[in-house]
C-alpha cells in the first residue's frame, strides 16, 4: 500500500498550511511520483508535517506553558526553529549524521540516563535501524515517566515486512521503497512498540477531522503512534 495525499478535490484559494499559516490555491507536488498537493510553498512541510502539528496542537499538552525537555530525533529544518524557539522547551536534536542535529546519537545506544526527557519525537528514523527493538527500548529507557513520544513511520497495510538478506542500496529500493530503508513497516509496529515497555495508541487524526479541513491541510494518510511511560 502506497502513503496518499488525502485530498478531495482542487478549490482556489482552498489549502492551508497549520504550521506557517500560508494560504494557497494549491500546495506543490512533490516526490517521486510527484504527488499533488503535498508540499506547502511558504515553509516546505509536506502532509506528515501539517498531520503532526496538528496532533501536537490537538491532543497533547506540547504548546502549553509547563516546562518540557525534548529530544527531536532526525531533526526536519521545517520544525527546528519553531521548536527551539518555544520558550518552555528546552530542546535539544540529535542525529547519527545530519548536520544540522545538535549532537550526533545513536538511536540504539543513546548516551542519556534514564529518565532524562519530557517529549521524544521520532519520525521517518526507525524504518532506517536495523535494530529497531533495540532504539524502541531505550527511547522509553531515556522518557520520563508520565512523558510521551510521538513515533511516525510509513506504514503498508498490515504486517511489517523486512528481510535482512537484502543488502544493497538496489534491493532495498526494490522491497522497501528507499535505498536507505531496512524494512516496511505495518500496523503492528504498535506491537513492537508495547514489547518496549510503552503504552501505545495508536491514532488516525484524519478520522476526526472534517472532510472539508481534510481538503484544506492535505495530510498524510499513516497513522502516528504516541507512546506513553508508567
Amino acid at each position: 500500500m502506497s502513503r496518499e495525499v488525502l485530498v478531495v478535490k482542487d478549490e482556489p484559494s482552498a489549502r492551508y498550511c497549520p504550521i506557517c499559516k500560508h494560504r494557497s490555491e494549491a500546495f506543490e507536488s512533490y516526490g517521486v511520483k510527484n504527488r499533488p498537493n503535498a508540499k506547502c510553498p511558504q515553509c516546505g512541510s509536506k502532509g506528515r508535517h501539517r498531520l503532526v502539528w496538528l496532533f501536537l496542537e490537538r491532543r497533547t499538552n506540547f504548546f502549553d506553558r509547563s516546562p518540557k525537555r525534548m529530544l527531536h530525533v532526525a531533526p526536519e529544518k521545517r520544525f527546528i526553529e519553531r521548536f527551539s524557539k518555544m520558550p518552555q522547551i528546552d530542546y535539544l536534536s540529535a542525529d547519527l549524521d545530519s548536520p544540522v542535529a545538535m549532537i550526533k546519537l545513536d538511536l540504539t545506544n543513546i548516551q542519556f540516563e534514564a529518565d532524562s526527557f519530557d517529549v521524544i519525537y521520532c519520525s521517518h528514523v526507525l524504518e532506517h535501524v536495523p535494530d529497531d527493538r533495540r532504539a524502541m527500548a531505550e527511547l522509553r529507557r531515556v522518557l520520563r515517566p508520565g512523558g510521551w513520544a510521538l513515533v511516525v513511520v510509513p506504514v503498508f497495510g498490515e504486517a511489517t515486512y523486512e528481510n535482512f538478506a537484502i543488502t544493497t542500496p538496489e534491493e532495498r529500493l526494490r522491497h522497501f521503497g528507499q535505498a536507505d530503508h531496512v524494512r516496511k513497516y505495518g500496523r503492528d509496529i504498535a506491537v513492537r512498540l508495547a514489547s518496549a515497555g510503552f503504552e501505545v495508541e495508536e491514532v488516525r487524526l484524519q478520522n476526526e477531522l472534517r472532510r472539508d479541513d481534510l481538503e484544506r491541510y492535505a495530510l498524510s494518510g499513516s497513522p502516528l503512534y504516541y507512546c506513553t511511560k508508567r
